[in-house]
């Protein structure tokens, strides 16, 4: 096994425009290969990255500046994970290697949005058919917040931001600011991610489930989850800290496993933001709960701490909610802060009483409100097949919200497994959960509750773009439809299930 905290955690490089043009920040971004120590004693690991990088460059951006990037693809024509071909998108007749980049949480128009189908392929010589134009606008007309970007090709999106094509893109803006959180070098993105290795440091991806899918190798999984845990691309990272506030951009950039994080001296976490922005208000918590795609932002007060060291633990079961708990000595852990650094000057941060102001929106608001089941059948090969609603990817639109208006989407849950699910383009807040029989939908196929409808935790009451829904609940969610008509795609962020089926497109209309 492999030494846990011997690596400094590192810190990614934030990317420079390289031009400013009609008021616009214009960047390029060349996918490309690389090889990059991920542990002290393990070889160089082969990775595909942003700029060569895993995770790649952070952006860091203003409110309200436009920003322009070329992505580049300029990795190889072959890849080098297991591609199953039995898998909608990626069948023999489509080239092996295709790359599309989704600004996760990002309000974007359609055509800068990362649609699956709008993949290309090495210096843009074969294009998806809903590839629109080669550099992305990325409006950032929206509140100060931490995004992420990565790969989003149609069934291959798993293997193509395990290879390491992920990074983080963080909004300022001048109300946070004004606030006087951590900020500089102590205002730091953590990137999250679990990763399995052969002994000669590759990245190892399973080619086939256990037990193996007869005729067909390499064949899909249901989950992916490493043996080991890698924080800003590193396998369990110290961060040597002064004693003083810190601030930390969580983000669950794993394929499909949830953590429930928590400290080793069990000092709280004090949260003050969730996937879309600032809370309303700090909320102090033991336990932080990040589903895939989901985001935490944190502050951490190391100032009695001196010569302390806390790990962040993880008790998250795999799969969640009913999977095997982590092994405390490998996936029960993240990483190190060791509070061993001499102050800098006077830590002037501070943390406020109030936020921001998060509006809550009412079920009154709503123009319609739309049940959809998240269900489960198995394929001709008696694989498992996610499903949205009971239907496939290519199967006609039926989400066609009108821009300007206000849906409740109430998520039924009638599988054994949580499913983070994220919707592009748009914010939304959780309304409530509500459990039913399971029994009796299996018997007659009706949704009875079993219970009260439970309101979200304090730290879930922001604005959000990924959301758990639990098995054999019903999990509601407000959603503000805009600013953009166009059309973008709702799926569950494990990638296991988004690549085969648990993904469908929609349109806002005029």
């Amino acid at each position: 096994m492999l030494e846990k905290f011997v690596d400094p955690l590192p810190i990614m490089e934030t990317i420079e425009p390289i031009s400013t043009q009609k008021g616009s920040d214009y960047y390029q971004v060349t996918m490309k290969e690389g090889n990059q120590k991920l542990h002290r004693d393990l070889p160089p690991t082969y990775i595909w990255g942003y700029n060569g990088q895993f995770p790649g460059p952070t952006f860091k951006v203003k409110r309200n500046q436009t920003v322009r990037v070329l992505w580049k693809n300029d990795l190889p024509n072959k890849h080098f994970l297991p591609i199953d071909t039995t898998v909608h998108g990626a069948g023999k007749n489509k080239p092996e290697v295709r790359t599309v980049v989704h600004l996760h949480g990002g309000a974007t128009p359609d055509t800068s949005d990362g649609y699956p189908d709008a993949w290309f392929t090495r210096g843009f010589q074969e294009t998806g058919p809903f590839f629109a134009e080669k550099i992305y606008t990325y409006p950032n007309e929206q509140q100060a917040t931490t995004l992420w970007y990565h790969d989003h090709a149609i069934g291959i999106t798993r293997l193509n931001i395990y290879a390491g094509l992920a990074g983080a893109y963080i909004i300022h803006d001048e109300e946070e600011e004004a606030l006087s959180l951590p900020d500089g070098p102590y205002d730091i993105p953590l990137v999250i991610m679990d990763r399995s290795f052969h002994s000669d440091g590759s990245l190892y991806y399973p080619s086939e489930p256990d037990p193996p899918t007869p005729g067909v190798r390499p064949s899909t999984l249901s989950n992916f989850f490493g043996d080991t845990i890698l924080v800003n691309g590193k396998v369990w990272p110290f961060l040597e800290v002064e004693p003083r506030r810190y601030r930390f951009r969580l983000i669950n950039a794993s394929n499909s496993r949830t953590y429930q994080l928590s400290l080793s001296n069990g000092r709280p976490f004090i949260q003050i933001g969730s996937d879309q922005g600032l809370l309303s208000e700090p909320v102090t918590v033991r336990e932080i709960l990040l589903a895939p795609a989901e985001r935490a932002d944190v502050i951490l007060d190391f100032s009695s701490e001196t010569r302390e060291y806390i790990t962040i633990r993880n008790r998250g079961p795999a799969p969640f909610p009913t999977g095997s708990a982590p092994d405390p000595d490998t996936t029960g852990v993240l990483m190190q802060f060791r509070v061993i650094k001499p102050l800098q000057g006077q830590d002037k941060s501070r943390i406020p009483s109030a936020l921001g102001h998060v509006p809550r929106l009412k079920k009154r608001h709503a123009f319609q409100m739309r049940n959809l089941p998240l269900n489960m059948v198995h394929d001709q090969y008696g694989r498992e097949v996610h499903l949205l609603n009971h239907q496939l990817w290519d199967d006609p639109i039926t989400e066609m919200p009108r821009i300007g208006s206000i849906e409740v989407w109430n998520f039924i849950n009638i599988t054994e497994g949580s499913h983070p699910i994220h919707l592009h383009l748009v914010r939304f807040q959780v309304l409530d959960r509500q459990p039913f029989d399971k029994e009796i939908y299996q018997r007659e196929g009706r949704v009875v509750p079993t219970g009260t409808r439970i309101k979200p935790k304090p730290n879930e009451q922001g604005w959000k773009d990924t959301v758990c829904a639990n098995p054999w609940e019903m999990t509601r969610i407000i959603v503000p439809f805009g600013p953009y008509t166009g059309l973008y795609v709702w799926h569950c962020h494990i990638l296991e299930h988004e690549d085969y089926e648990m993904m469908r497109p929609y349109v806002v209309i005029k």
